[in-house]
C-alpha cells in the first residue's frame, strides 16, 4: 500500500481472527479516522506512537486522586491514547511504513502507560486509603503479572498472524538476532535506540521463557523452511488449531483490563483492579499457555512428519 492509494478500514486490520469485538466496534474506526488524517498531514507512525505514550502516561497521574472527576479525565486520556495506539499500526499498514523501531515503540507504549497507572494506584491506596507497606509488593506483583500476560498474549497472536500473513510481514522476533543487532549499536552513538533494544530483548526473552514448545516449533520451521513460508496446507492446519484459543489472548490485552480498571475507579474500590489482575487474569494466562503449548507440540509433530 502506498500513501496515494485509498484504502478501506478492512485493509488496515491485521487480521479478522485477532481483532477484538470492542476494537472492531470502536477503536479501529476511530484509529482509521486518525490514520487518514495523519496520512494527509504526512505524520509518521512512530510520531503517533510517541504521542500516544505521552498521553497514556499522563492519564495515569489522574488515577492517583481519590476524585471521580479527575479519574474520568484519566479515563478519557487513556481511551484517547489507545485510539492513537490503534492508529499508528493502521497508518503503518496504510502507508507501508514498517520498522522494527516502530514495533519496539508500539510494544513499549502500553507498558509505559500502565507502569504510571500502577504507581499512581499504589500511592493512592497509601495516601488516601491508609494502606500500609504491603501495598508495594501488592502493586509489584500486579504489575509483573500485567507485563507477563501482555507479552505472552502478544506472542501467541503474532504466531497466529505469522501463518496468515507469512514470514515477510511477521512481527515475531527472537532474542539471538535481536542481541546481534543490539551489539552493532553503541551507547555513545545512539543511547535511546540502544536502550529501546535492551527493553525489547528482555520483552522477547520473557515470551520465549513461557513458551518453550512454541520456540521449538519456530526453530523447526526455520530449519525446514528457512527462506520461504510454511506451505499453505500446513499453515491452514495451524490456523485452525490456534483460532479457538485467540479469545484467551484477547482477554489478556487492553480492553478487558481497562474495563476492570474503570469499574474499580467508578465504585472507588481501586484495589479490586489489582486483585483482578493477580487472580482472574493469571488463571486465564496459565490456561492459555497450557492450551497453546499443546497446540504447538501437536503442530510440531505434524511438521516433522512432512
Amino acid at each position: 500500500m502506498t500513501d496515494n492509494k485509498i484504502v478501506t478500514l478492512k485493509d488496515t486490520l491485521k487480521s479478522p481472527d485477532t481483532e477484538e469485538w470492542l476494537d472492531l466496534f470502536f477503536y479501529r474506526k476511530i484509529g482509521y479516522a486518525w490514520a487518514l488524517l495523519f496520512r494527509r498531514l504526512t505524520i509518521k507512525p512512530n510520531t503517533v506512537t510517541i504521542a500516544s505514550i505521552f498521553i497514556g502516561a499522563s492519564a495515569g497521574i489522574f488515577f492517583y486522586y481519590d476524585n471521580l472527576l479527575y479519574n474520568f479525565v484519566g479515563m478519557f486520556l487513556l481511551v484517547w491514547a489507545n485510539s492513537l495506539d490503534s492508529a499508528d499500526g493502521q497508518l503503518a499498514r496504510m502507508t507501508g511504513q514498517y520498522s522494527r523501531l516502530g514495533r519496539i515503540l508500539d510494544g513499549m507504549s502500553g507498558d509505559i502507560w500502565f507502569i504510571i497507572i500502577y504507581f499512581a494506584v499504589v500511592y493512592r491506596l497509601r495516601d488516601f486509603e491508609g494502606w500500609s507497606w504491603w501495598v508495594y509488593p501488592f502493586g509489584i506483583v500486579a504489575g509483573y503479572s500485567h507485563i507477563t500476560q501482555a507479552a505472552i498474549a502478544d506472542c501467541y497472536r503474532n504466531m497466529h498472524l505469522f501463518f496468515i500473513n507469512g514470514r515477510k510481514k511477521s512481527e515475531l522476533d527472537e532474542v539471538e538476532p535481536l542481541t546481534d543487532m543490539s551489539r552493532t549499536i553503541t551507547w555513545r552513538s545512539n543511547f535511546i535506540k540502544k536502550l529501546l533494544f535492551l527493553f525489547y530483548i528482555n520483552y522477547t526473552r520473557s515470551q520465549q521463557l513461557f513458551s518453550p514448545a512454541m520456540r521449538k516449533m519456530r526453530k523447526d520451521i526455520n530449519t525446514l523452511y528457512p527462506n520461504c513460508d510454511v506451505p499453505a496446507e500446513l499453515s491452514h492446519k495451524f490456523i485452525k488449531m490456534s483460532k479457538p484459543l485467540l479469545k484467551y489472548t484477547n482477554i489478556l490485552t487492553f480492553n478487558t483490563r481497562i474495563i476492570a480498571l474503570f469499574v474499580s475507579l467508578a465504585i472507588n474500590e481501586v484495589w479490586l483492579y489489582y486483585l483482578f489482575e493477580i487472580t482472574i487474569l493469571n488463571v486465564v494466562l496459565v490456561y492459555m499457555v497450557v492450551k497453546y503449548e499443546r497446540v504447538c507440540r501437536k503442530f510440531d509433530a505434524i511438521l516433522n512428519l512432512n
